[in-house]
């Protein structure tokens, strides 16, 4: 099941992300609390395995981490009601939603897309998947993150607004989901920047835990 479940991300067609899913983020960043979950998508090619390095641009200095938990598609999901929504879950994992805050604060006052401040290569950090059952209750459970040994985010999918059946509920509604997709459910409080030269260690408490350097991106020649 375990070999499985790795394999689903190399099915991934894309990444779901739910923005401002817990009242308390949403309120550090001055938004108001949805009524409906606020989606974006993030490309595939932004996934980082376990033990990568994440990039800040080369013309960018705030990058931001955001610890996440990731829902895992396991069969094509559309029009799926919510009472059966969680048939549809193959397993889960830890991400980070990494930001480029001052170019989604560009993008958000000019009425912009955020996909340059949410889409970069390496900007979707994740760790191995964890097989369904060994999750028992994905609605309780403790998401952490330390930049260095400083913890900075720690909180718990129990206060998500919305929730994980009427996440998929709502986002096959919109748009068909395929084996091996993948859902970012929010982040919890805490979010901050991360510089050249740092570490982030995150975790899933009790289940899975990440570790990346970050490093500074150079500059593409253009010759």
């Amino acid at each position: 099941m375990a070999a499985a479940c790795e394999k689903l991300l190399q099915l991934s067609t894309k990444i779901v992300a739910v923005g401002r899913n817990y009242a308390a983020h949403a309120k550090e960043l001055g938004n108001a609390v949805p009524k409906e979950p606020v989606l974006f998508l993030k490309p595939t090619s932004s996934y980082l395995p376990n033990g990568g390095i994440i990039q800040i641009p080369h013309n960018e200095g705030s990058l931001h981490h955001e610890v996440e938990l990731a829902v895992v598609i396991a069969k094509k999901a559309r029009d799926v009601p919510q009472s059966s929504a969680m048939d549809y879950v193959a397993g889960y994992a830890l991400a980070l939603d990494m930001t480029a805050r001052d170019l989604q604060a560009t993008a958000k006052s000019a009425g912009l897309p955020w996909t340059l401040a949410k889409g970069q290569d390496t900007f979707t950090p994740i760790s191995s998947i964890l097989p369904k059952n060994l999750v028992p209750n994905p609605d309780d459970l403790e998401l952490w993150l330390k930049v260095d040994e400083e913890i900075r985010q720690k909180g718990s999918t129990k206060d998500m607004i919305f929730k994980i059946p009427f996440i998929i509920s709502h986002i096959s509604s919109v748009m068909t989901l395929f084996e091996g997709d993948v859902i970012l459910t929010g982040t919890p409080p805490g979010v901050g920047p991360v510089k050249e030269g740092q570490t982030i260690t995150a975790g899933i408490t009790g289940l899975v835990d990440v570790q990346f350097n970050v490093e500074k991106r150079k500059k593409p020649s253009s010759s």
